[in-house]
C-alpha cells in the first residue's frame, strides 16, 4: 500500500511538471498586459504599439488597412506616432522583433489576441545587415524567420515600439 502511495505521488508530481513545461502559449502571454492601442512587454521592459502603422484601434481590435513603407518612409510615420499617440516612438530592433515570435501560433506567427489583425508578411527593424550593409534586418509573422535581405526600397510593414 505504501508503494502505491508513493507511485501515485510521483506520478501526479511528473503530470503537473509536464503541464507547467509545455503551456508555453500562456506563459508567453503572461509577459504581456494590453492598455488598447498599446501593449505592455513586460519581458523587454518596452510598449508595443498593437496595430500595425496604418491600422487603428477600434471596439477593442486593429481595423484598417496596414501600410507598407520604405524604409526613408518611416520616419514620418514615426514623428505622426510621436504627435497623436504622445511619447518617443521608434522602430524596434531585430531582437525585440523576433521575441514576439509565436512558434506555437498557426498561420500568422504571432499572437492574435494581443496583436490582432498583424498581417502575415515582413515587418522592418531598425538594424542594418552587417555583413551586407546595403539591406536591412526584417522579421516574418508569415514564417517566424529573420531576413536580412531587404534594400530599404522595398515596402514593408512596420510596428512601433517605446521604452518604458
Amino acid at each position: 500500500m505504501l508503494f502505491l502511495k508513493i507511485s501515485f505521488h510521483k506520478v501526479n508530481f511528473l503530470f503537473i511538471i509536464f503541464l507547467i513545461s509545455f503551456n508555453f502559449n500562456s506563459v508567453w502571454a503572461n509577459n504581456f498586459i494590453s492598455r488598447g492601442h498599446y501593449v505592455i512587454d513586460l519581458s523587454q521592459k518596452i510598449e508595443w504599439l498593437t496595430c500595425p502603422v496604418g491600422m487603428v484601434w477600434e471596439n477593442k481590435t486593429c481595423v484598417g488597412d496596414p501600410v507598407k513603407l520604405k524604409f526613408n518612409e518611416i520616419n514620418s510615420a514615426i514623428l505622426q506616432a510621436n504627435e497623436q499617440l504622445k511619447g518617443q516612438w521608434r522602430l524596434p530592433k531585430r531582437e525585440e522583433l523576433e521575441k514576439i515570435i509565436c512558434i506555437e501560433c498557426k498561420k500568422v506567427k504571432i499572437n492574435k489576441e494581443i496583436f490582432p489583425n498583424t498581417p502575415p508578411e515582413s515587418f522592418w527593424t531598425s538594424e542594418k545587415n552587417s555583413w551586407q550593409p546595403k539591406f536591412l534586418w526584417t522579421v516574418n509573422f508569415y514564417t517566424g524567420h529573420t531576413f536580412g535581405r531587404f534594400p530599404g526600397f522595398i515596402p514593408n510593414f512596420v510596428r512601433l515600439v517605446r521604452d518604458r
